[in-house]
């Protein structure tokens, strides 16, 4: 007599021919999207493997757009794996590719840095930058994971959401413990429509202390904002003003990558 009781999936048999490499790279993925930060040594220890062999690894997946390496030298997932992973939709794979040269030479213009960022949640995730050359100069901060509400990319991207989407990301109200940041949702609310009217964002020493930020949206040729450009420079050399001048070439560089996609 059969077995009335409910079936369980008998588990995946083992392949019959060897893919250690192609495994340890699905195991390396499953790391990052279970820890979101994995070091050279981290994936060595875990998979038993060199420490040489594990950089190979990691490097591939940077390449491949699963990961990115910030200036710590600690992974992050990258756009690829964000797509995958899912509670929103991912920026498009080739972005960074695209991107990069647009920012080389908004940097070189304007001689200032600047940042390529995605929303993620309610956080900016800083996903490729190019350093100022101006000897005092903000550092690009590739893989680090800001509030987007103290970012310029972070708040243009925002002001590029409807109202319910932007409710649900803050059902606690804002954090509270960024002095500089706007106090509460509605404040917020206040700021994202004078985005959404000159078409760029700023921030004022928001995210750290001595930068001040001007960021515009990159959207795709559907007109969806899929990214946000930054221009980062220390706020001794960087008034209101200059901000509203770098937003000039800002936005054409967003346009220009956007219609790269």
């Amino acid at each position: 007599m059969e077995n009335s009781g409910s079936l369980s999936p008998s588990p995946s048999p083992s392949p019959s021919y060897p893919v250690s490499a192609a495994g340890n790279a699905l195991r390396v993925v499953r790391l990052l999207h279970e820890l979101d930060e994995l070091r050279v040594m981290d994936v060595a220890d875990r998979l038993g493997v060199a420490r040489s062999t594990a950089h190979r690894i990691l490097a591939m997946l940077v390449f491949e757009g699963f990961a990115v390496q910030d200036r710590h030298k600690v992974y992050r997932p990258g756009p690829a794996l964000q797509a995958i992973r899912g509670s929103q939709a991912g920026p498009p794979p080739d972005l960074i590719t695209i991107a990069h040269p647009h920012l080389q030479r908004l940097a070189d213009a304007v001689r200032e840095t600047t940042h390529l960022m995605v929303l993620e949640g309610n956080g900016s995730r800083f996903l490729d930058g190019v350093e100022g050359s101006q000897a005092l100069r903000v550092s690009y901060r590739t893989g680090t994971l800001l509030p987007a509400h103290v970012t310029s990319g972070g708040k243009a991207l925002l002001a590029a959401l409807p109202a319910d989407r932007l409710r649900a990301l803050y059902p606690n109200g804002l954090p509270e413990d960024l002095a500089k940041a706007p106090k509460d949702f509605e404040s917020l609310m206040k700021e994202l429509v004078s985005v959404r009217r000159h078409g760029y964002a700023l921030n004022l020493q928001e995210s750290e202390r001595g930068v001040h930020a001007v960021g515009a949206c990159v959207r795709d040729r559907t007109g969806v904002a899929v990214a946000a450009v930054v221009v980062a420079a220390p706020s001794v050399r960087c008034t209101r003003a200059r901000l509203a001048e770098l937003s000039q070439p800002l936005l054409a560089t967003a346009r220009d990558i956007g219609q790269g996609l």
